[in-house]
């Protein structure tokens, strides 16, 4: 009881601060904790019943819940051109930032000036554009909440720049065999694939004979809507350990110095021989603070490039942005403190070793298979029999986190150029994301509703059931500099699962896929091109059992957690003496 009732106010000055910072992407974030079933036909009915000409706050919030992009854009011009102006402008300037429409927000900001919030509604274009000094400046003079939202940005501007948490030398003795990681999130609260990895090397170390505890990011999971949230979680005999403070620090460079303390009382209590700590940059800086403390080596493992992931939903011109270098140069600087940099595959590491960081103290653990996914998979028709779904035809589709850089809009259509000739093909969505109310918005305008399955999020536990439901496993990433080096997790478990993969001709795929070994390989953002690979699979099934089973054989040659979890003992090992050796 004491414990929810410190989650409860954690949440409430989550909730206080974001509605002060940026009260429209509040507003979305909440609309996603609530069930799709329930926001999505509430937001179609406003839409459907509001005028096509109507400008106000509530119709254009609807519209942006049911991903309907291109209706808040038309909306959002009717409403520069209308000329709206005052607080009405700011609002609807905010919203354009949360719809991810920049330009629409500075014509609508231009007719703000007199708003009480027009500094606040700048700070926030300059921040979204990556002017993060700009963002601080512009707050100057703007009373007590501006001051508050400047001192908060600060705080965040100041991280970037390198400030990072420091703590006192302690006297400690490791115990060998023991590692901490530290994580943004993790099993049972986030299903994405970043916290699937996590769980799966930290099974097969203790498979190992490993220690392992887990400790995950201060205020997490109550952070994200999970007020029943315990201390302390077990999964599959791993322990996941919540870093809950009863008041959390304003300002994120405060939050990370609060959160290396008590990071470093869990370490000293668990006497940890090595700490590990994943992407971005701010869990690097807690976790060399806390290592630097101990006298212990420490791992940073690299799982995408962060700064291309928010570059790649800010547009072209934030590459060039003071956030940008910023986040490229602390990465680096994290990367070229910690003992060892463990990776994904070799694309990534390529731009690790462009960053100046020696190709020797770079691993690569691949994202990898172990648990349901070594057990012979089933044939088609009996996994859809257990998931309820209709057995017959043919099945294209994937399990994925929905947004924008997975190209899903592309698989969509090209599953609309496959139906004519394949009247029994179905398409398959696993997992839900921001990009969802937009995909199910495109398939009901093509006429394929009723051909097509959005599951949402699944019990973790079913993933494997609904890889072996599909007949060809499907990844239509764009083409953008993130997924150009970042190999994704999912094709794996269904190569694992004698599914045959198409993906887009991305370097980072091809770490993956083996064109005409064990899929093939089509041009990014082609829809034909994407529809013509995957009616070479659907119009050939020895052809596709043939990949299939070719995928499944080298996955479990070479992309085990058990393999990873060998590799980076020996790692840590060696880590272990190195750092007796200089101390």
């Amino acid at each position: 009881m004491i414990q929810t009732l410190r989650n409860v106010r954690l949440a409430a000055h989550t909730a206080g601060q974001h509605l002060a910072d940026d009260p429209m992407v509040l507003f979305l974030q909440l609309s996603r904790r609530v069930p799709a079933s329930v926001v999505r036909p509430l937001a179609r009915l406003a839409c459907s019943v509001a005028p096509r000409g109507s400008v106000v706050v509530p119709v254009l919030l609807a519209s942006l819940t049911r991903g309907d992009v291109d209706d808040v854009a038309r909306r959002l011009r009717l409403a520069a051109d209308r000329k709206v102006t005052g607080e009405k402008a700011r609002k609807l300037a905010d919203i354009a930032l949360a719809a991810h429409l920049p330009e629409l927000s500075d014509l609508l900001l231009a007719g703000a000036a007199d708003a009480p919030g027009f500094k606040s509604a700048q700070a926030r274009r300059l921040w979204y554009a990556g002017n993060l000094s700009g963002a601080v400046a512009v707050l100057e003079g703007s009373g007590r909440a501006g001051r508050r939202q400047q001192e908060r940005l600060a705080g965040e501007a100041a991280v970037y720049a390198g400030a990072g948490p420091s703590l006192s030398r302690q006297a400690f003795t490791p115990v060998p065999g023991r590692v901490l990681h530290l994580l943004t999130n993790s099993l049972p609260h986030t299903a994405s694939g970043y916290a699937q990895r996590s769980h799966s090397v930290m099974v097969a170390q203790r498979e190992a004979g490993w220690q392992v505890l887990a400790v995950t990011r201060l205020a997490y999971p109550v952070q994200v809507g999970k007020l029943l949230a315990h201390a302390t979680d077990v999964v599959d005999g791993v322990e996941y350990r919540r870093l809950l403070p009863a008041r959390l620090a304003a300002a994120m460079d405060a939050r990370l110095q609060q959160q290396a303390k008590e990071l470093l009382d869990v370490a000293l209590e668990f006497k940890p021989s090595v700490l590990h700590t994943t992407t971005h940059f701010v869990n690097g800086m807690v976790v060399r603070a806390v290592a630097d403390a101990l006298g212990i080596p420490w791992v940073y493992e690299v799982r995408g490039q962060l700064a291309d992931t928010w570059a790649a939903t800010h547009g072209p011109q934030s590459r060039y942005s003071e956030k940008y270098r910023l986040f490229q140069a602390r990465e680096s600087d994290v990367m070229r403190d910690a003992d060892l940099v463990v990776t994904l595959g070799q694309a990534l590491k390529a731009n690790i070793v462009a960053a100046g960081i020696p190709e020797e103290k770079i691993l690569i653990a691949p994202n990898a298979v172990g648990g349901a996914y070594l057990r012979q998979p089933m044939d088609s028709a009996g996994a859809r029999r257990k998931l309820n779904l209709p057995e017959d035809g043919l099945y294209i589709g994937t399990v994925s986190s929905l947004v924008a850089y997975e190209g899903l809009d592309d698989l969509v259509r090209a599953f609309a150029l496959l139906a004519p000739e394949f009247p029994q093909l179905r398409l398959l969505v696993v997992g839900d994301g921001v990009s969802r109310p937009g995909l199910e918005e495109q398939i009901a305008a093509l006429g394929l509703s009723g051909r097509t399955i959005f599951t949402g999020r699944v019990p973790r536990d079913l993933a494997p059931l609904y890889h072996q439901a599909l007949d060809v496993f499907v990844v239509p990433r764009k083409d953008l500099d993130v997924t150009r080096a970042v190999t994704p997790l999912k094709p794996v478990e269904a190569l694992a699962s004698a599914r045959p993969v198409v993906g887009s001709d991305l370097p980072a795929l091809r770490e993956i896929i083996d064109d005409g070994g064990n899929g093939i390989l089509a041009p990014a953002e082609d829809p034909q091109g994407l529809a013509k690979a995957i009616s070479t699979l659907l119009s050939d099934a020895s052809y596709r059992a043939e990949l299939g089973q070719a995928g499944r054989a080298a996955v479990l040659a070479g992309r085990t957690w058990a393999a990873n979890a060998t590799a980076l003992a020996t790692r840590y090992a060696g880590l272990h003496h190195e750092h007796e050796e200089n101390e």
